[in-house]
């Protein structure tokens, strides 16, 4: 069973965080969400305090797949709303084509890069961020103290990491280096996502102005590839646009996840 936790009341919504991050990178949005939603926090297989990746057949979008509907099973959630960051975007657009959801919200998903080249950056990104990680470890309780330390070690991650709180900012450091195992299993399967989803099933997909991570310029390749999706740009944000913005955040997931509200609406 993946680790979770859930708060608030309504129709359930439920939140998968990107890759080496943690189900805590939702914290921020969670009181503007709670009177409107049960929101279901998950940790990715290998990630915060779930069990480790293990990779079923070779397949590791299967076995994410799989994992996450077990998980949504056992907490008795037949097709919720959906939203993700990053990984957890591709996640939930994956969740979605598969018609387990009534809707799905991504934040910068994983799901748009031009091809190979593009993905070499992407790698390289998160190889660098977790050597650092590990390199800056034994100093950074202590460095995260300073709002203009956080700024600097969490500028790649967020457009204003200074308003990540020191232990939770400590907190994400360590859960980068535990899941660097399960990110070392998850790359080499990353493909560009390209699958149908039913007219029925409201998608939107927004995009942090300042994300370092998955460019904006993919936010773009995604309105081209999914024409029918709600389109968002997220001013001032990063690629973890949670705790740069959690008022926009929060309206986009809460106006995502309303069926019923038309797709252009804002």
């Amino acid at each position: 069973m993946l680790a979770h936790e859930i708060h608030g009341s309504g129709d359930p919504l439920v939140l998968i965080h990107g890759l080496t991050h943690r189900r805590q990178a939702w914290y921020p949005v969670l009181e503007h969400l709670t009177d409107h939603r049960e929101v279901v926090l998950f940790d990715l297989p290998g990630h915060g305090e779930s069990p480790d990746l293990v990779v079923r057949d070779g397949d590791v979008q299967a076995t994410l797949r799989d994992d996450l509907v077990a998980a949504m099973d056992a907490l008795g959630l037949d097709r919720p709303h959906i939203a993700g960051n990053s990984l957890g975007g591709r996640i939930s657009l994956e969740a979605a084509a598969d018609g387990l959801v009534r809707s799905a919200t991504t934040l910068s998903p994983a799901a748009f890069w031009w091809g190979p080249l593009d993905f070499v950056y992407i790698r390289s990104l998160f190889a660098w961020l977790t050597a650092s990680a590990r390199l800056v470890s034994p100093a950074v309780p202590v460095l995260a103290q300073s709002a203009t330390a956080r700024r600097v070690m969490g500028a790649m991650v967020s457009a204003h990491p200074e308003n990540v709180p020191p232990e939770a900012f400590v907190g994400d450091l360590r859960a980068m280096k535990r899941a660097i195992p399960a990110m070392r299993r998850i790359f080499p399967a990353a493909e560009i996502f390209d699958r149908p989803i039913s007219n029925d099933i409201p998608v939107t997909i927004a995009w942090g102005e300042h994300d370092m991570i998955l460019l904006p310029y993919q936010a773009r390749i995604a309105a081209r590839r999914m024409p029918h999706a709600h389109h968002v740009t997220l001013p001032g944000c990063g690629h973890v646009p949670m705790s740069d913005n959690p008022e926009l955040v929060a309206s986009v997931l809460l106006e995502g996840s309303s069926v019923g509200t038309p797709i252009g609406a804002a």
